[in-house]
């Protein structure tokens, strides 16, 4: 399969890491697949050096990962066609960029590669890190960083513990277990020899890596620790280059705010559904976000719904505990202050209600997806549930129960096609054995799906009946 995107290619050859060397590719005309015309083979190193820039490898080699410069060498991303004119970097105010990407150069899959925080922000936390050190407007970022007490105590550490991340403004790091802690050493994927919990095997680059990455956007970070492939709602992380981070490419929620009305059920049921996973799991975690917003949620091309952004994501060990945060200001430094104000507060893990996530959400974001999609009664029913799912005056039992009540109404307005790709051979399943009569009346035109008859006495909610008619 082609890669859908264009015919630009990045050949990765070894030794010239895979995002800086598709920035040399960049020279080439972007209107049609030619070669490199003589009088422009000279101007790649200038490319290199602008691509090292663009990444800000210039500054700080070591402040975020490299796997995608060291692990693709091999292999090829290719992307679309952003510039009209050659000899030009991407426009860099974008938030994120598409792009195809494969392991065999054969087959070809959609891959996003995002900035862990905004331009404006990468020029904010430079220009911070120099006048930390009374250094000039512009310094070397990664000597700053290495000459800090905190990164000194990092170099002299054995294991990741509490007291080290203190002070970081990321939620996951606010009140962190030593379980935790534990989980993002052993899986962290950017050093050779992951899988123990001690840093015996890191290098003084690949602490500075971590810490900065820790301090700076959290979201690869947790994309490591609790990964798709075992059932977390996160997309498959790839790796990241500078200040980029690739993963798997999904579509922003906000982009199906029109979608059709058994679609939107869907996406509401399984948004839902994601965020009990994060109250209630085996590894007795709970997650709870500070901020959300429709861009933050992906969908994939066979309708599943991830968390597309967990920069906001907090977790709470509920089995170990977590160890009481001492006073903010005793440990605030340089790396507290990278990408928001020094003075800015998280409230404490004791004062995180269970009901927060589901708050934000029905508040948020599933009125505009679900808003005038449905006939009454339907629609009176949801617009019922979510305003009680809304209010945060309401304690967590009645938020929780709310909640439950809006995916029962949800759950028969979902049908089965080929646009939920995700919910088969289930879906098959359970329509064949009746177990959800409402799928099985709508498998239709567009579903390969067989009709039935249903039973006359069989019981059906206001939802069915609508489908019913």
């Amino acid at each position: 399969m082609e890669p859908r995107l264009g015919p630009e290619t990045a050949t990765i050859c070894p030794g010239w890491p895979s995002l800086l060397l598709w920035f040399s590719a960049l020279s080439s005309s972007f209107s049609s697949p030619v070669s490199l015309s003589p009088s422009l083979v000279p101007r790649v190193r200038s490319s290199y050096n602008s691509g090292r820039t663009f990444l800000g490898l210039d500054k700080c080699n070591a402040c975020i990962g490299t796997s995608i410069c060291k692990k693709f060498f091999k292999e090829e991303i290719r992307f679309g066609n952003w510039l009209a004119s050659p000899l030009q970097l991407p426009p860099d105010y974008l938030p994120s960029y598409p792009a195809n990407y494969s392991d065999d150069s054969k087959t070809w899959r959609p891959v996003e590669i995002t900035r862990l925080v905004s331009k404006y922000q990468n020029e904010l936390s430079d220009r911070r890190i120099c006048a930390s050190a009374s250094a000039p407007k512009t310094c070397s970022i990664e000597r700053v960083l290495r000459k800090t007490g905190r990164f000194q105590k990092w170099l002299q550490a054995k294991r990741l513990t509490p007291d080290l991340v203190q002070g970081l403004p990321s939620p996951l790091l606010r009140c962190p277990s030593q379980r935790l802690l534990d989980r993002v050493v052993r899986r962290y994927a950017e050093v050779a020899d992951a899988g123990s919990i001690f840093m015996d095997h890191f290098t003084d680059r690949d602490k500075l890596r971590l810490l900065y990455t820790l301090a700076v956007n959290a979201h690869p970070i947790l994309l490591q620790i609790f990964p798709g492939a075992e059932g977390w709602p996160l997309p498959k992380y790839l790796g990241s280059c500078g200040r980029f981070l690739v993963s798997t490419s999904t579509r922003p929620l906000q982009e199906f705010y029109g979608a059709p009305p058994d679609q939107a059920a869907d996406l509401a049921y399984q948004l839902l559904g994601v965020l009990e996973s994060l109250r209630n799991n085996d590894l007795n975690y709970f997650f709870y976000f500070t901020h959300i917003d429709a861009g933050m949620f992906g969908i994939f091309s066979n309708g599943h719904l991830f968390i597309r952004n967990a920069s906001t994501l907090g977790v709470i060990d509920k089995q170990e505990g977590s160890q009481v945060a001492t006073r903010a200001e005793e440990n605030k430094d340089i790396f507290s202050c990278l990408v928001s104000g020094c003075q800015a507060e998280l409230p404490s893990c004791n004062a995180i209600p269970e009901k927060q996530s589901l708050v934000l959400v029905c508040r948020q974001l599933l009125p505009r997806l679900l808003q005038g999609k449905f006939p009454s009664p339907v629609q009176e029913e949801i617009d019922a549930a979510l305003t009680q799912c809304a209010e945060g005056t309401r304690p967590d039992p009645e938020v929780l129960g709310a909640a439950r009540r809006l995916k029962d109404i949800l759950r028969p307005l979902r049908t089965c096609d080929p646009r939920f790709a995700y919910r088969y051979p289930d879906c098959r399943v359970t329509f064949r054995y009746g177990v959800r009569i409402s799928t099985y009346v709508l498998g239709g035109q567009n579903s390969n799906l067989p009709r039935g008859p249903i039973s006359s006495d069989t019981p059906v909610s206001s939802a069915q009946s609508w489908f019913l008619q």
